[in-house]
């Protein structure tokens, strides 16, 4: 633990370290992307090397760290910090995959199907009203919710926007236009019994599970159907986002 300059009166800032649980990989990944950017926009210098920036930012992310913490223990201004948060966002954000490029790409290797899953970032809980649309009835907890795709083997091939986490997942799927996506591609997909009603009944690319209901059990052969189909998704259930 070391201290920092003083502020007011007796009031001393302490550091302390916390492990970042994330590989070198990804900090060397980032840090790349601000290189490159740094050199693109012309700009040659930062008050901290990009390695640096990249585990501040990744701090920030992966823990929640506040702003002024961060900044605080760097020797920087909170709006600093702030600002190296939204670009490197921005930098990540402009590398992710499109869906429709992402679906096209499976279908010229030979692929038939994707698989789906709607997942919830479990998040903190903040005070306000704003904060309400981020609990999750189904989970019980507040998050963010993300609609994930991956190939048949549980590879990740596209991930959504965030959401409120009270979004279900049919909903998201539909804002994503994940249907017509599918049959531009020429590709069906499985997911659980969440996106039933996303597709049309007469055109289905998404083949999704049998229901039961209080009134009306499910045939041997339905439960089958459901067996085979959860064999088919058990890839996807361990590549979604944690």
């Amino acid at each position: 633990m070391s201290k920092t300059e003083e502020h007011a009166g007796d009031t001393v800032s302490l550091v302390y370290q916390c492990r970042l649980p994330l590989s070198t990989s990804t900090v060397n990944h980032l840090a790349d992307l601000l290189r490159r950017h740094l050199k693109s926009i012309g700009s040659r210098w930062r008050s901290l090397p990009p390695g640096k920036i990249a585990v501040i930012v990744l701090a920030v992310l992966r823990h929640d760290q506040r702003l002024a913490d961060m900044a605080g223990g760097n020797n920087v201004a909170e709006s600093t910090v702030r600002r190296w948060r939204d670009e490197m966002i921005h930098l990540l954000a402009a590398k992710a995959p499109r869906l429709g490029r992402a679906l096209k790409k499976i279908a010229k290797r030979g692929g038939e199907v994707v698989l789906i899953n709607g997942t919830l970032i479990p998040t903190q809980r903040r005070t306000g009203r704003d904060d309400r649309k981020n609990f999750s009835g189904k989970h019980h907890r507040h998050g963010l919710h993300f609609l994930a795709l991956t190939d048949e083997k549980g590879r990740l091939l596209w991930i959504s926007a965030a959401r409120p986490g009270r979004t279900h997942d049919a909903t998201a799927a539909r804002h994503d236009h994940l249907v017509e996506h599918l049959k531009a591609a020429g590709l069906g997909a499985l997911p659980d019994l969440s996106f039933l009603g996303v597709d049309k009944p007469d055109d289905l690319v998404i083949v999704t599970g049998f229901k039961a209901t209080r009134y009306r059990k499910l045939t041997a052969g339905q439960k089958e159907a459901n067996r085979v189909l959860a064999a088919g998704r058990a890839p996807s259930n361990t590549a979604s986002p944690t």
